[in-house]
């Protein structure tokens, strides 16, 4: 198993990379403006080089939020995921989170019952379409 490292801010050049493997996109967020302002975020390490990222945004208060979660392909079905969401409900309740939420595609929604989440009812609006505008 991988080494799990709490806030550990790798650089956008160490993200870009799992990003493209994990999510088949090279445009991935500037996070060195997101983390600043997360609860949490719990980066995964193999041999020193960034393997998985999940981070937790929250609300400033009692709500708190996974997003990007993201596994190398090539290290993924190793429960590393696992690891890196179970890292992050720990982290959140342990920094005062009382509701972590997390929305899904479809196909994740086995994973994320295994990682203790039920479904609830939630609405989405998309402000922008994906080319920016």
């Amino acid at each position: 198993m991988p080494e799990l490292r709490i806030d550990p801010y790798p650089s956008n050049e160490e993200l870009a990379v799992l990003w493209a493997s994990g999510w088949d996109t090279t445009r991935p967020p500037d996070f060195a403006r997101i983390l600043p302002r997360s609860l949490a975020h719990i980066g995964a390490y193999h041999e020193g080089r960034l393997i998985g990222f999940v981070n937790v945004a929250w609300d400033g208060g009692i709500h708190a939020f996974i997003l990007d979660t993201c596994v190398h392909h090539h290290m993924r079905r190793q429960g590393i995921g696992t690891a890196l969401v179970q890292e992050a409900v720990r982290v959140a309740r342990e920094r005062g989170a009382e509701w972590l939420h997390v929305d899904f595609e479809t196909n994740l929604a086995g994973f994320y019952r295994a990682c203790g989440f039920c479904s609830t009812e939630g609405g989405l609006i998309r402000l922008q379409d994906r080319s920016g505008r």
